[in-house]
């Protein structure tokens, strides 16, 4: 199909389309994490019920978004693409005039439905409409203004929850939808594989998402009911079980959904394995980091948001660099020195201990925080294009759903394996703080069983003043201890991802789909 030049009108306006849709999703997901105490006290809800707010949409996500890849490449990525955008902000606005947590979650759900449409269809329909020698230019370009608007996520959502308006971070994504939803209706041309088979892979679209939900809701549960109960294990077993049936589908399949054949190219294979382990690094990694500014070193929730704003500037100003580069020299050694940077940088922040807060900030957080910044800027945009440039335009779609469908199940994997072991650091932490301490074993007790709130424990109400403050500068040091530990596990991830750069990615893979003729 015809392609257009990244600075024409067409191509403007793809481009504009296509990052307002994905910043709807993106500042949705971290700007939703900081006005959460503010929505659990306005609606009355407990624990269970802001796990289930934030995890219902990325169930249905994680289950649905390689489908809605697949769905675009045969019946036309821009009309998928909209009605996702459609379904999405539709979810939004309930979501905004829920009248209680129960609704909210159901809405949420909604949310992700549209979600599993819109978020590959952007990479999708920039990889098909944008001429190949401008794609890793395009695809920089995108990722650095989501990233913008992700990052800002958090300042946005301290705003809003300071200001008592939380409704409004679901309500702001309906005039941005609108507005997307016009300039592709009138400004951008449908984007489809005319010689496709319009065919569906019913058996393999019901197996993959039934083995990426029980997948994703077996490590949903973990942090709370561990490895050992059978809701766990068997979910976790169940959905492996239902990959490995899909695999088979696919295999026997004429018209597969996702062609098994993406895989034997091993950059394909690799950029999506770096995908894995990086992004369940960064998940994690920003996490804790976030947990520990607000918990235990007396930043607020909007100074937490701001700590994050040199990660943005960077972002703003290599993302579109790198992806150039890469287009022009490849993007194999980005994809090495890139991941290894990052981890680097989760690696110096690791070793932060108790600071005085906010004051401190430019000497403990932030030199981990620009060298963080400064590796994944590098890393974004390449690793974008190597995963669209190294299959042909036909499956840009199903590479697109491929790759955001890991990004999440990362996430997911990250914070329920390192939650959970977290809780575990922090226990034996405060195993050790406590044989100075002199307390009853009934209360060692109770103030053990704390330990699964991690930074938010608090010490039983029946102890003394001066005992009580002994404990809770032990559970603070215990956080920091368990802190130390995921961030530098997340580290370990992000050179493993470093080490998949090495072993996997090649340029060539990549130019030689990246230098076909538009037409092909």
């Amino acid at each position: 199909m015809a392609t257009v030049a990244l600075n024409s009108k067409a191509g403007k306006w793809v481009m504009v389309s296509c990052i307002m849709a994905s910043a709807m999703a993106f500042i949705d997901g971290t700007a939703l994490n900081v006005v959460l105490p503010a929505l659990q006290k306005s609606l009355n809800a407990g624990a269970t019920d802001l796990f289930w707010l934030l995890n219902a949409y990325l169930l249905i996500l994680a289950s649905l978004i390689l489908i809605g890849g697949s769905l675009g490449d045969k019946f036309g990525r821009k009309k998928v693409f909209m009605a996702g955008i459609f379904v999405f902000i539709c979810g939004s606005a309930a979501c905004g005039f829920a009248k209680d947590i129960t609704w909210l979650i159901v809405f949420r759900v909604l949310q992700g439905l549209g979600g599993a449409f819109m978020i590959p269809g952007s990479l999708s329909l920039i990889s098909s409409s944008i001429n190949a020698k401008e794609r890793g230019k395009a695809i920089g370009t995108w990722s650095a203004f989501t990233t913008v608007v992700t990052m800002g996520g958090p300042i946005l959502g301290g705003a809003f929850a300071d200001a008592g308006l939380w409704r409004y971070i679901f309500f702001i994504n309906v005039p941005i939808g609108v507005a997307a939803l016009t300039i592709l209706w009138k400004q951008v041309a449908e984007s489809r594989e005319t010689d496709e088979n319009p065919s569906i892979d019913i058996w393999g679209a019901v197996a993959i998402a039934l083995g990426l939900a029980t997948l994703t809701f077996g490590f949903l549960q973990m942090p709370a009911l561990g490895l050992q109960h059978w809701q766990v294990y068997g979910s976790i077993a169940t959905g492996v079980l239902l990959l490995i049936i899909f695999i088979i589908i696919e295999k026997k399949s004429n018209h597969p959904m996702m062609p098994l054949q993406l895989f034997k190219n091993l950059t394909f294979s690799g950029a999506n394995l770096l995908t894995l382990f990086l992004y369940a690094g960064l998940g994690a990694g920003m996490l804790f980091m976030g947990l520990n500014m607000v918990q235990v070193q007396g930043y607020s929730q909007l100074q937490s948001g701001l700590t994050f704003l040199p990660f943005t500037l960077l972002m703003i100003g290599i993302a579109r660099f790198a992806g150039a580069l890469a287009d022009k020299h490849g993007p194999r050694l980005f994809l090495i020195g890139g991941p290894a940077l990052a981890g680097v940088g989760l690696l110096v922040l690791s070793f932060i201990k108790q600071t005085a807060g906010p004051s401190d900030y430019w000497t403990t957080f932030f030199p981990g925080i620009i060298l963080f910044g400064l590796g994944m800027s590098f890393t974004v945009s390449p690793l974008t294009a190597a995963v669209m440039g190294s299959v042909s335009e036909h499956f840009s779609g199903v590479a697109s759903g491929v790759n955001n469908a890991i990004t999440r199940v990362a996430n997911v994997f990250a914070n329920a394996i390192l939650g959970a072991l977290a809780v575990v650091f922090f226990f034996g932490a405060l195993q050790n703080q406590l044989k100075d301490i002199q307390l009853s074993n009934n209360t060692k007790q109770e103030v053990m069983q704390q330990s699964s709130n991690l930074g938010n424990a608090k010490p039983p109400n029946n102890i003394p003043g001066n005992e009580k403050q002994t404990i809770e500068k032990a559970y603070k040091q215990s956080f920091i201890s368990a802190y130390g530990n995921v961030m530098r596990i997340s580290a370990l991830l992000a050179f493993t991802g470093a080490l998949m750069g090495v072993l996997f990615i090649r340029n060539s893979a990549v130019k030689q789909q990246t230098n076909k003729a538009p037409s092909e």
